[in-house]
């Protein structure tokens, strides 16, 4: 994902469980569980980056959750995984106004990782796909193509956009800000940037930039899942597909892998990082249906 020729396939024919990682945990209060996997794949380089984290904000149990795909470097994204969550938490309102808080946060944090890039030659920038538990909110904030995806009452439901150039909206903001969009294998900002929002990037920092967009869902008996991941998941695998295909694994860690696998299987190019949380207040219910 990214810059145009950034990085190019590895020809080692690395298989898909080769510098893989996984692993996974619960929450204290047993109300959510959670997995993770991330692989190169294919490529010789990694540029992806995770967060899963518990915390405990003002006597509430938080889960914060993030997925980050770098482009130009893996620099950027590793900067966004260290810091995002840890601005937001610190955030005065993050209980209060969440929204407000990530929206702050996201910004905040990308205005400094730009002074830090001030004295780096190349450029690099990142997606960040986020959600964030605090009591029965589910709040998921969205920057690029990295994607999250929830699965209430059965059904597959996007809660985050993709943030592409071409998309009309998008292509305006940027034409307004003086930018152009332009098609270079796939629809480009600038002819060179493949995703219209993202962390970092500051030759293209007045087009391309770190708002994100953020959902709201209520955690209630019929949300069961959500998947975070990576473009290296969805340019191979729809949103249904992979709902469908997890929804019978209750082990959030091996739901992960099994999505990752998928995807190099399919024969994603892309580096491939899944986050899946499970909400354990309708697994019992689940259980019951199915007998």
């Amino acid at each position: 994902m990214g810059y145009l020729n950034s990085v190019h396939p590895s020809t080692s024919g690395a298989q898909a469980d080769n510098s893989l990682v996984s692993g996974g945990g619960i929450s204290q209060n047993g109300k959510f569980s959670y997995g993770y996997a991330s692989s190169p794949g294919k490529r010789s380089s990694m540029e992806d980056f995770y967060e899963t984290r518990i915390d405990g904000v003002d006597g509430e149990t938080v889960g914060l959750f993030g997925v980050f795909d770098g482009h130009g470097g893996a620099r950027a994204a590793e900067y966004v995984k260290q810091h995002l969550f840890s601005n937001l938490i610190n955030h005065p309102k993050f209980i209060s106004d969440t929204k407000s808080a990530i929206a702050d946060a996201y910004n905040h944090t990308d205005s400094e990782l730009l002074k830090c890039e001030k004295s780096e030659n190349r450029d690099a920038g990142s997606t960040a796909s986020t959600a964030i538990l605090v009591g029965d909110r589910l709040v998921v904030a969205n920057v690029g193509d990295s994607r999250a995806v929830i699965c209430r009452g059965g059904n597959a439901i996007a809660v985050s956009r993709d943030h592409k150039p071409d998309q009309t909206d998008e292509r305006q903001r940027i034409e307004d800000a003086g930018g152009f969009v332009m098609w270079a294998g796939t629809w480009r900002v600038g002819g060179v940037l493949a995703v219209s929002r993202a962390f970092g990037d500051r030759f293209l920092k007045q087009f391309v930039v770190a708002d994100p967009e953020i959902q709201e869902e209520v955690v209630d008996g019929s949300l069961e899942f959500l998947i975070l991941a990576s473009d290296g998941l969805w340019d191979v695998v729809s949103n249904e597909e992979a709902v469908e295909m997890i929804k019978p694994i209750e082990d959030p860690e091996q739901a992960a892998r099994r999505l990752m696998q998928e995807a190099y299987q399919r024969g994603s190019a892309d580096n491939i990082t899944c986050v899946v949380v499970r909400f354990l207040a309708n697994q019992s219910n689940n259980a019951q249906e199915q007998k």
